[in-house]
């Protein structure tokens, strides 16, 4: 029977700039998943909400803090992504959620990161390969990014 997970959290982090909403992604330099783009992505530790774990990967990943001006706004996404890890039998339950940055801002990365790319919406089928990143960005494009009866319930900043 495979093991079902739910200590795993996203956060994709969105700009608006002279090419438009523009999306955060981050090179892995160390395994697991070594050389691939991703966006903020941990895991939760003992104690820790989803929300708690979100904003802690988010100013360890790339320094921004909960507080920093440079967080306009931030979203805890409705969606909770299911995916399967073949190799360990394992069914991943995994909280997303959202930030909107200056677009000024520039992420100071961890030893876990190699580099980082503003992508374009034009661009995102291509630089996002897994289901739930499309997911995930398919909800901040319907509810977040836009004016719907969802949004204001979504934000926690």
């Amino acid at each position: 029977m495979p093991t079902v997970r739910s200590d795993i959290v996203d956060v994709y982090l969105f700009r608006e700039g002279q090419r438009g909403v523009e999306f955060l992604q981050l090179l892995r330099s160390r395994e697991p998943m070594l050389g691939t783009w991703h966006p903020i992505m941990g895991h939760i530790e003992a104690g820790e909400t989803a929300a708690q774990t979100a904003k802690r990967e988010m100013h360890e990943e790339v320094g921004l803090g909960f507080e920093d001006a440079a967080l306009v706004e931030f979203f805890a996404l409705e969606q909770v992504h299911p995916f399967y890890i073949a190799r360990t039998d394992t069914i991943v339950m995994s909280p997303r959620f959202a930030g909107r940055v200056e677009g000024a801002w520039t992420p100071a990365l961890n030893h876990e990161h190699s580099a980082y790319r503003w992508v374009s919406i034009e661009n995102l089928a291509e630089a996002f390969v897994w289901p739930g990143q499309h997911a995930a960005i398919a909800e901040i494009r319907g509810h977040v990014l836009k004016p719907s009866p969802a949004r204001e319930m979504l934000r926690l900043k």
